[in-house]
């Protein structure tokens, strides 16, 4: 089979949709499939392009079995409403080219990845031009987010971008998510139950997996033996909610037993330092390799994954997978009724969005009971093993492909 995966982010980045897009598509490749991609140099989270590659030149590669070719894109320094949709469309106009230019090779099926939607006409133009069959992949709903969190506020805006959505959505032969609440969403937003898909994003939990000792990490930052680390790993964005952390991190500082350890790159990175600074039970590293996930993971006695209220139902956040596979316990910010809260139920403790002080109750609560945290982070790290492995999940998605090229797939409507 051949497929074209068309999206902006993808490997070396570390972290988010581009980590996910590339372990498909090598998997898929590790298969027997022709696969090609056409993506952007890597410049998430810290927006920046990446040393060593060019935000101005078109680029090819082989990458783990797969053909790459990278188009220019514009990144900037402080990404707001107006410079964020620039930085979108720039990718989306630079890489129409080497997109159309898979007509010769005829593609079996073109698969966009949202963000961005602005890809997608060129997606869906490759698709009817070669007679291939055409799927969305939704990682975000970048509509929702960008005006939930307040990144766009014009009302005119907001209705044209949904629109756009909408129109987009209607003309896939396949739409997929990562959640089933995310699914539910794209029937909301008009799409045929029979042409949605859920399609998880999954972990290696050979690869992530519970360490019989101390991570590597304690001695490197002189964590004390009985000290109990909390760790946020991931991109310090808006949407992220880590002012909460912050403020949970201020009211347990008197506990000289709980440490707080973040993680990451992204827009927020020189504010979290500062604060960082002002608070004696905080540390701050930047992005580890890739090589050492597991140890980094395994440094947390309890995962922090926060969230601002505006962007709690809009997302299933990526970072959750690997925290699952470790097998350590985790706090959550979640609305009740979430997908991210029921994924949670009975495998870890969940405060809602922007209640600083319920995130430090239940870390403190969490570090003073050992038992708990040992039950939550088993049964986290069952789930992931038995409904998050690759092998699983890359069977589902490769029936689906063969049947979406060969026009035999249909999805059975979800019963009320």
């Amino acid at each position: 089979m051949k497929l074209l995966i068309y999206g902006l982010n993808y490997a070396p980045e570390l972290t988010g949709t581009g980590k996910y897009t590339a372990e498909m598509a090598e998997m898929l490749a590790s298969r027997g499939h022709e696969v090609r991609v056409v993506c952007a140099p890597p410049y998430y989270p810290a927006w920046r392009v990446a040393a060593g590659w060019s935000a101005w030149r078109y680029a090819r590669e082989l990458r783990g079995g797969v053909a790459v070719r990278r188009a220019p894109l514009w990144v900037p320094s402080h990404p707001g409403g107006a410079t964020r949709v620039a930085h979108l469309a720039s990718f989306a106009l630079t890489s129409m080219l080497p997109v159309l230019a898979q007509w010769r090779w005829r593609p079996d099926i073109v698969m966009s990845i949202a963000p961005t939607l602005l890809c997608a006409p060129a997606a869906l133009t490759l698709a009817r031009a070669t007679g291939a069959k055409s799927w969305l992949h939704v990682q975000d709903f970048e509509v929702d987010a960008a005006f939930g969190l307040g990144l766009l506020e014009q009302r005119y805006a907001e209705r044209a971008a949904h629109a756009f959505e909408r129109a987009v959505l209607h003309r896939f032969d396949i739409v997929s998510s990562i959640s089933e609440r995310m699914v539910q969403k794209l029937s909301a937003l008009g799409v045929d139950p029979s042409r949605a898909l859920c399609l998880p994003n999954w972990v290696d939990v050979e690869a992530i997996h519970p360490l019989d000792r101390a991570s590597a990490y304690r001695r490197e930052l002189s964590i004390g033996e009985h000290d109990k680390v909390v760790l946020y790993a991931g991109n310090m964005g808006a949407k992220q909610g880590l002012e909460h952390v912050l403020t949970a991190a201020a009211l347990l500082e008197s506990r000289a037993d709980i440490r707080f350890v973040f993680c990451g790159d992204g827009l927020w990175r020189q504010t979290l330092a500062r604060e960082c600074e002002r608070l004696t039970n905080c540390v701050m590293i930047g992005l580890q390799p890739a090589e050492r996930l597991n140890e980094l993971l395994n440094l947390a006695d309890i995962h922090v994954l926060p969230q601002r209220a505006d962007a709690a139902d809009l997302v299933m956040p990526s970072k959750l997978t690997g925290m699952m596979a470790s097998g350590r316990a985790i706090v959550a910010m979640a609305r009740e009724g979430t997908q991210l809260c029921e994924a949670l139920a009975g495998r870890g403790a969940v405060v809602q969005p922007e209640n600083g002080a319920a995130l430090a109750f239940a870390i403190e609560t969490l570090a003073d009971d050992e038992v708990m945290r040992a039950r939550l982070g088993q049964a986290a790290r069952h789930y992931a093993v038995t409904a998050l492995s690759p092998a699983a999940i890359m069977t589902k998605l490769e029936a689906t492909l063969q049947a979406c090229r060969d026009a035999t797939y249909r999805q059975e409507p979800a019963r009320p």
